[in-house]
């Protein structure tokens, strides 16, 4: 099942052939049942999940014509007529399915061969055409990061392993914001001494300053409490306004670049503890610099929907693009001649057209009016590519509150992973007191960080998510640790089989018990999860087969022995091996360490 013709492509899923061969197998059953049936047809419907019925199942009734025979009456034709197709089982029609069964023994070793052949590359697909950019996080650089900014982040960096491992050349760009007001904030308040800083400003960071705090605690420390301020003094938002203006054209105070350059490098280190980098960063006010901005300024004025306003902004009649009625005139340049956000990220993406086949941009629910502006903007202009957007619903805090940076109701990533670190070191003392020190430390820091990445992903983002510890630390429940749990246990059996490294002889013939082949049938569906994954960018549905594959592997361990199996040894070794290299690969797409030993 692994080998290839010369010049065919590579097989990476142990179920292709048998999709394949029932496909076709069912077009030429479908022509002795007059039916007219094509491959392509068949293989778009055909069910691959399995269940109690089979492992495939093609519904009779999506091809069944109001005038034909009945859709039971077709799937017994079809049943019946099904030629001998080696490693598939005569298949059975039921209602309106027909469905197939593949030889247990035949599946095993087709996905052993494969699981332990690839190795790291298990799952991976081979190479596509094109490239794309995924665009996630991109948070203003005014201070920490806070949870709710988190799942972003976590979606974002999953989304672009799994579409590599897809085989999509991927790029991940962060957006820099550091033309707009909230940046503009920063800059106004560090520009004063410390001493001309309004009152209640001072007041609210007297005492918080600590020496060792971070660049972005340190810079964003008066961040909320000058959002506050402004909407009170209106001389203070002028100030601000000037400061904007300053960035605008060019000539922005000099220490605007340097604090928002150490904002971003604070920031950056805090998600680089949940194993999150960039390949790109993209400063707005580069995109100003180069041209661009004015580019794309031309190009919308030009627009036939384009109109001048009494005041002199330049706005897009957008009253055909279904935006809400107060949306319906865009507005993409002031009457002062400068820019707006909507504009700048106009340039932003048709730089991102400009390089790659497709784009990609993670986005929080509170950005879903932006990205329909966008959307208008961009068909305004007759640019016919549109970035896909992937929303994500907000994190809440334990009073079921939302986060917000500038309202100052904001959960800190950093404070939240410290407080992984240490529950996850006080169960790791408890459940292994015999590591070293060094060890320990390392085993909790990978736990509370896998914790914290799988906790937030394995929800799909359309549906909010509540933090709760005891959900996200369980070793026993739906969770980071309980994967990293069982990847070490199989490590475990492996090290006390003296088999922790390949060559895994195995021979099918001796893996026949349910909760092997049980076990099997899991492993082989992960290549078709990764391809599934990255076609709806629905990244969950990894999280959720890691939590499936690590339940049937403890199932199959509590019920079948292992290294005490005498003439099944070296088999069950196999599978072992099978099962752990499948869940590194899937801990490794979440960003989440395989720990070796917990």
């Amino acid at each position: 099942m692994t080998t290839t013709r010369p010049g065919a492509a590579e097989v990476t899923d142990p179920w292709a052939p048998w999709i394949d061969s029932v496909s076709a197998g069912l077009v030429r059953s479908g022509a002795g049942a007059a039916v007219e049936l094509r491959e392509d047809g068949v293989r778009a419907v055909l069910d691959v999940d399995g269940g109690p019925e089979g492992d495939l199942a093609f519904p009779v009734h999506r091809f069944a014509a109001g005038s034909g025979p009945a859709a039971e009456v077709l799937a017994r034709r079809l049943a019946e007529g099904f030629p001998s197709t080696p490693g598939v089982n005569p298949p059975v029609a039921r209602g309106a399915y027909v469905n197939f069964t593949v030889d247990a023994r035949v599946l095993v070793k087709a996905t052993l061969d494969l699981a332990l052949g690839r190795g790291v590359r298990y799952g991976h697909g081979e190479r596509r055409e094109g490239s794309t950019v995924v665009e996630h996080t991109s948070a203003n650089p005014t201070g920490p990061f806070h949870v709710g900014r988190v799942r972003n982040a976590v979606i974002g960096d999953t989304l672009a392993r799994v579409l590599r491992a897809a085989g999509t050349p991927v790029t991940t760009q962060y957006y820099i914001d550091d033309m707009g007001r909230q940046s503009a904030m920063v800059t106004w308040i560090w520009g004063k001494p410390r001493d001309a800083w309004p009152e209640p400003i001072r007041a609210a960071v007297e005492g918080k300053e600590r020496p060792d705090d971070k660049a972005d605690r340190r810079w964003g420390l008066p961040y909320p409490a000058a959002s506050a301020y402004l909407k009170e003094h209106p001389d203070a938002a002028a100030e601000v306004a000037t400061v904007v203006r300053q960035i605008e054209s060019g000539a922005p105070p000099a220490e605007h670049r340097r604090i928002g350059e150490q904002i971003l490098g604070g920031m950056l280190a805090s998600l680089a503890r949940l194993a999150i980098g960039f390949d790109e960063f993209v400063w707005e006010s580069d995109l100003l610099a180069d041209g661009s901005v004015a580019k794309a300024t031309e190009a919308l004025r030009r627009a036939p929907l384009a109109v001048r306003e009494e005041n002199g902004a330049w706005a897009i009649d957008a009253r055909g693009f279904a935006l809400p009625k107060e949306s319906t005139r865009v507005v993409f340049q002031r009457g002062d001649g400068t820019s707006l956000y909507v504009t700048r990220d106009v340039a932003y993406h048709l730089a991102k057209f400009g390089r790659f086949s497709s784009a990609v941009d993670v986005l929080g629910q509170d950005h879903q009016l932006h990205a329909r502006t966008l959307d208008a903007l961009l068909a305004a202009i007759g640019e016919k590519r549109r970035p896909t957007y992937v929303i994500y619903q907000d994190i809440t805090v334990p009073d079921g509150g939302r986060m917000s940076t500038r309202g100052g109701s904001a959960v800190w990533l950093d404070d939240l992973v410290e407080e992984a670190v240490e529950r996850a070191t006080r169960e790791v003392a408890a459940r292994r007191p015999d590591l070293s020190a060094a060890e320990a430390g390392r085993v909790a820091d990978a736990v509370a960080t896998g914790a914290v990445r799988y906790h937030i992903v394995r929800i799909a983002p359309d549906k909010p998510v509540r933090f709760r510890w005891e959900d996200a630390l369980s070793f026993e429940g739906r969770s980071g640790p309980f994967v990293q749990y069982s990847h070490a246990r199989a490590s475990s059996v492996l090290r006390k089989g003296d088999a922790d490294a390949p060559p895994y002889p195995f021979d099918p013939e001796r893996l026949a018990d349910p909760e092997e082949i049980a076990l099997v049938r899991v492993i082989s569906r992960f290549p078709r999860t990764v391809a599934y994954a990255a076609r709806t960018f629905h990244v969950h549905a990894v999280a959720g087969y890691a939590h499936d594959l690590a339940d049937q592997f403890n199932r199959f361990y509590h019920a079948v022995p292992v290294l005490r199996s005498g003439a099944g040894r070296e088999s069950r070794l196999a599978l072992v091996a099978a099962a752990r290299q499948t869940l590194r690969n899937a801990l490794e797409l979440l960003g989440i360490v395989p720990l070796e030993t917990m």
